[in-house]
């Protein structure tokens, strides 16, 4: 059973002052689900349809069996689909690790559609760990943890201040190399790509930001044979990914 307080409290989460302020946020679908249970990520409360409910086991967290009206009324979706999650947001996060592997950067990001597809993109090529500048789309902006299609659950996500990141990066004895898309870089496919390294992707108009240019060790470009001016953030960003890990 739903109560009236709970209605008006799970509706709030389609506004930014309560996905970005609370210590949860909000999975919905099958399959999200299925990634979540999968998962280490602890889930407060699920909301599902009957025959959601009676085609699992046993489930880690109180299950609320609703109607489809009520799950019509509790979703952010426009199609509600089966069975919705409250979980809680992680507080203690994994440190970062550089070990042979790529971290993505992303700076400035707006669109959420693109950061869920970065996020899920990132994950196919065996990317497990993003880094953020603090005014990119929210990480848990629900329209982001959907289009993840739960790749959220495995890929590590941070927001900091990337000028930072990269500063501590060049005054390292480790440093890593910086393999930064511009458009006028060279060729991704004359590109010699370390193993560990940081790619550095920039706002989908703007392109990257002045301050991080200087930290770019490896300017890159996707070579263009057509005629169009430019390429969406995210796609550029999966060519890009299937180059280095080719």
């Amino acid at each position: 059973m739903i109560s009236n307080n709970e209605l008006k409290y799970i509706q709030s989460f389609a506004h930014k002052k309560h996905w970005a302020e609370e210590s949860v946020f909000i999975v919905e679908g099958p399959k999200m689900l299925e990634e979540l249970l999968a998962s280490n990520w602890v889930i407060r409360k699920i909301i599902a349809l009957p025959d959601w409910i009676q085609s699992q086991g046993a489930l880690p967290a109180e299950v609320v069996e609703v109607d489809e009206i009520m799950l019509g009324r509790l979703s952010l979706l426009q199609s509600p689909n089966k069975v919705m999650a409250i979980v809680e947001k992680k507080q203690e996060l994994e440190p970062l690790l550089y070990n042979g592997n790529s971290t993505l950067l992303l700076d400035g990001i707006q669109d959420p559609g693109n950061l869920g597809t970065i996020i899920r993109t990132a994950d196919w090529f065996g990317i497990d760990q993003i880094v953020v500048s603090e005014d990119t789309a929210g990480l848990y902006n629900p329209k982001v943890i959907q289009s993840t299609m739960g790749s959220c659950f495995r890929v590590k996500m941070r927001s900091m201040e990337l000028e930072t990141l990269l500063e501590d990066n060049a005054k390292s004895t480790n440093k890593l190399p910086v393999y930064g898309a511009l458009l006028k870089g060279k060729s991704m496919h004359e590109m010699k790509w370390e193993p560990s390294n940081f790619i550095l992707i920039g706002n989908e108009s703007k392109g990257i930001r002045a301050n991080l240019m200087p930290f770019i060790s490896h300017p890159i470009s996707i070579p263009r044979t057509g005629e169009a001016e430019s390429l969406n953030a995210a796609v550029a960003t999966g060519i890009i990914l299937a180059n280095a890990k080719a």
